[in-house]
């Protein structure tokens, strides 16, 4: 069965091109003009990601995003932006959405951040061979040595390290005995940094990793991600937990 989307987006001329585009790429796509329509269709058929511009008449995108986010609703969601600020982007990030693409976009590069959305919630094939878009197999991230200070403590179901504390299938995360309020590539990007405490990942692996795709040196993707983490991760008095390792990448430890 193909994967299905939602996408919201007032300009008639880009809806319809994205429409005709991700047609072709093989999803199913349902395409309206403001976030009314978008809430309706997505309460009456839930789609498998939703694809939001931000800037749309009535309702926006952020809107949208927060109204789902509040109802529980944990679909996936690429935001369509013309706004390049970086307190732009964390707004998104704030309201829910899982990542964004910035106006002028190219196609591939909308393809590749849809398909590394719906890797990360889509169900591995039990023969290990990947189906439709987004059903790829996962790379499992590297563990550290067990002797390493810093190495993380882990089960199927719960992994901690450096003073956090993560339950894998419950999708909770806890620094001390306060709980987080992460949004899923939020999670992702913590679960990875904590299965590597002690260890540097560099700026590619991660993209690879958490978004299945680099987007280049130029990309502010990763910065913005890792701000808004430390932002919920940090507290008055306690040790700074990811830090950055100047041109190569972050690195999880309790200083």
């Amino acid at each position: 069965m193909p994967q299905t989307v939602l996408l919201a987006e007032d300009d008639r001329a880009i809806r319809h091109a994205l429409e005709r585009a991700l047609t072709l790429e093989g999803y199913q796509v349902t395409a309206v003009a403001d976030g009314v329509e978008a809430l309706a269709q997505a309460h009456r058929t839930p789609p498998d990601v939703l694809l939001l511009d931000v800037m749309m008449p009535g309702i926006d995108g952020l809107q949208v995003c927060r109204v789902l986010r509040a109802e529980g609703d944990r679909t996936p969601i690429l935001m369509l932006t013309a706004l390049v600020e970086t307190a732009d982007r964390i707004a998104g990030l704030d309201a829910g959405a899982d990542d964004y693409v910035v106006k002028p976009f190219d196609v591939e590069e909308v393809f590749a951040r849809l398909r590394a959305l719906l890797r990360r919630t889509s169900p591995v094939p039990a023969n290990g061979v990947p189906g439709a878009p987004g059903d790829v197999l996962r790379d499992e991230p590297q563990s550290p040595s067990p002797s390493s200070p810093f190495s993380s403590s882990a089960s199927d179901k719960q992994i901690s390290a450096a003073g956090l504390r993560m339950d894998l299938q419950a999708r909770r995360v806890w620094r001390g005995t306060r709980e987080l309020e992460l949004t899923r590539t939020e999670f992702e990007l913590l679960e990875l940094l904590v299965r590597n405490a002690g260890i540097v990942l560099d700026h590619s692996t991660i993209y690879d990793r958490i978004w299945g795709y680099d987007f280049g040196p130029g990309s502010k993707n990763l910065a913005v991600y890792v701000g808004y983490l430390r932002r919920k991760l940090d507290e008055p008095g306690a040790p700074q937990l990811i830090h950055t390792v100047r041109g190569v990448g972050y690195v999880l430890r309790e200083d």
